[in-house]
């Protein structure tokens, strides 16, 4: 029979955390940023609410190459509610999608779906006023899931596809753990996990260059 230390059996657990993707507080690192309440616009939208013609001002790049956020701002309206000063991102895209986190959303009385950024599927409504006219934005509001964005190079050397669910620990004093997070794999992403500012304070995440683990689910 053979009999093992404590030192051995240690070891053995450590590889095969490390072989399962949990390994313990040496996952992959990887930056973590805060997603706040936004609106993408139509060029159609963008031209009721600013103006005919109207070229949306940059105010600085995002993290996501050729994203960046516009001087521009918008009001969110519903029966119940309101929320203004919500800022606007550019480029136009082809269809207008509001973005915000589960409070946001119970302030303005809406019950919008979890859904990646694209897939406007049940997605709710609301009236989007700005300085020149008014929407009624139909099925375009949505709560973001979060996701980690990243190129084919990054999901190589971070050793997971474009679509998988992994979990992502924050490096904060609160560690959470979010589960479920998914995978976007693409030439023209940045390297970045995405989460919307009640998962960043359930957290204790703010300021810039947090950093959290990746852990491979299986």
């Amino acid at each position: 029979m053979n009999y093992y230390s404590e030192n051995d059996i240690k070891q053995i657990v450590a590889d095969v955390l490390s072989r399962s993707g949990f390994a313990g507080s040496k996952g992959m690192e990887i930056p973590v940023e805060i997603s706040a309440r936004h609106v993408h616009l139509s060029k159609a939208d963008k031209d009721t609410l600013f103006g005919a013609g109207y070229t949306l001002t940059r105010k600085r790049d995002l993290s996501q190459p050729g994203q960046y956020l516009c001087e521009e701002r918008v009001k969110l309206v519903t029966q119940s509610g309101e929320i203004a000063n919500v800022a606007v991102l550019g480029p136009e895209r082809k269809e207008t999608q509001v973005e915000l986190s589960l409070t946001d959303a119970r302030v303005l009385g809406l019950k919008p779906p979890i859904r990646l950024s694209g897939d406007l599927r049940g997605a709710a409504d609301v009236i989007i006023v700005g300085p020149k006219g008014v929407i009624t934005a139909a099925g375009s509001v949505i709560v973001a899931k979060a996701h980690v964005h990243m190129t084919p190079d990054d999901a190589k050397k971070y050793g997971v596809e474009h679509g998988q669910s992994v979990s992502i620990r924050m490096g904060t004093e609160r560690s959470v753990t979010l589960n479920d997070v998914q995978i976007r794999v693409s030439k023209d992403f940045g390297l970045a996990v995405h989460i919307d500012y009640d998962e960043a304070n359930a957290a204790q995440v703010s300021g810039s260059k947090i950093v959290g683990q990746l852990l491979k689910n299986g």
